[in-house]
């Protein structure tokens, strides 16, 4: 195979914007998509007062979307890596494009799983992808400045924009008069944006003249950098298992247990979760990794354990002010699991590497979830959540210290 490498030719660059506006560009774009990802969440009281479906379909529409994303991230996550960052995340976002176009034309609970499934995929191409482009791009423009900056807005990109959408769909489903309707027009237009902004964003993949035959997702590491990599899974995966629980359950346990209708609050209560996770990353970003994982594992210790009596006690503002810690906790374990990881990789196989460890984030966020939903049917909410509440507390705090003893 022919190995000697070439870049794209000055004269087609002509046209492209430069490396340090691209990067805000590529983070805005994977803001919006993160977004419209969990749009959904305070709607799906709406689908399922609307159709009469239980709190288990509920979970499945959900596990829908997760499966998409793992099924994108095993075979086309880190195919960026030779065809192209730009490339890819271009693709991602006229996927999300489509999966909108879905949720307008077939609002039945078949077109949600189809919906969901097809967002899952446009997804899984873009996390790792967008959040090794804006390493490159960040490189590319400031190359004294070091992966801080360029690792703290992919994550709030990714965490802000998971918070974000269920809030503009719990405003815009209180407000508007078209509630199932509105919050995807509002995406679909701003993902057409994005789309069309992506295209003039520089490449930062160096490309071979004869491309590697196409294989699906696999992790080449050292042995001795194994053991790290499985601890920053583990702590990946728990966190995405309480995310996965506040934008598929939470708006229906707010409204079934806690007897608060509200579809604003609904949005609300996922956006303070979210939100605490991305604003804590930004804070915490210059800690080092041993300390940002103490400060997680406290966190999350507290904000689980009030969860848990919130919703023995029936409690709604304690039930909110549980979500907001546990969030700081998950988004601060996240973001560090993210560096740890990437701190694996030598540049070619970055892409790559990203692309297992969100393939075992968004495990986390699929399968506890139809876990809790089937468990539903059988046990009062109650003993489900606070159950869930202390495995995922027990496998965070397990992952925290397998990660610190490994940096050591």
């Amino acid at each position: 195979m022919m190995t000697t490498l070439l870049r794209t030719a000055p004269s087609r660059q002509n046209w492209r914007i430069r490396h340090g506006a691209g990067f805000w560009v590529i983070a805005l774009a994977f803001f919006i998509v993160m977004a419209f990802s969990t749009v959904p969440t305070p709607l799906y009281a709406l689908y399922q007062a609307r159709d009469g479906f239980t709190t288990f379909l509920i979970t499945v529409i959900f596990a829908a979307y997760a499966v998409g994303v793992m099924v994108s991230l095993y075979l086309a996550g880190h195919v960026s890596d030779w065809l192209g960052r730009r490339n890819v995340i271009l693709a991602a976002i006229l996927i999300e494009v489509l999966a909108a176009m879905v949720f307008l034309i077939w609002p039945a609970v078949p077109g949600l799983l189809v919906a969901r499934f097809v967002s899952g995929v446009g997804v899984g191409a873009l996390t790792a992808t967008a959040t090794a482009h804006l390493s490159e791009l960040r490189a590319e423009a400031r190359p004294d400045e070091g992966p801080r900056l360029a690792g703290t807005i992919s994550s709030f990109a990714n965490i802000g924009g998971l918070g974000l959408g269920p809030l503009v769909g719990g405003v815009l489903a209180q407000f508007v008069t078209a509630p199932l309707v509105i919050p995807y027009v509002v995406f679909l237009l701003l993902m057409v944006a994005a789309a069309v902004a992506t295209a003039f964003v520089p490449e930062t993949v160096v490309r071979l003249e004869q491309r590697p035959a196409y294989r699906p997702q696999r992790v080449s590491l050292p042995r001795q950098a194994r053991g790290r990599f499985y601890s920053a899974g583990a702590a990946a995966f728990a966190a995405f298992a309480v995310f996965g629980l506040f934008t598929s359950l939470a708006p229906t346990f707010i409204a079934g247990t806690l007897h608060e209708t509200s579809r604003l609050l609904a949005g609300v209560v996922t956006f303070a979760v979210f939100g605490s996770a991305a604003f804590a990353q930004v804070f915490t970003s210059r800690l080092e990794i041993a300390k940002q994982l103490r400060l997680a594992m406290v966190f999350m210790a507290v904000g689980l354990a009030a969860m848990a009596v919130g919703v023995l006690t029936v409690s709604l503002p304690l039930f909110i002010v549980a979500g907001i810690l546990a969030g700081a906790g998950v988004g601060i374990q996240f973001r560090a699991s993210v560096a740890v990881a990437a701190s694996l990789a030598l540049p070619p196989s970055r892409g790559e590497v990203l692309a297992a460890l969100f393939l075992v984030a968004y495990t986390g966020l699929a399968v506890p979830v139809l876990l809790v939903g089937f468990a539903l049917t059988l046990l009062s909410s109650s003993v489900v959540l606070v159950g869930f509440s202390m495995v995922v507390l027990m496998l965070a705090v397990w992952s925290s210290l397998a990660m610190s003893r490994r940096r050591g």
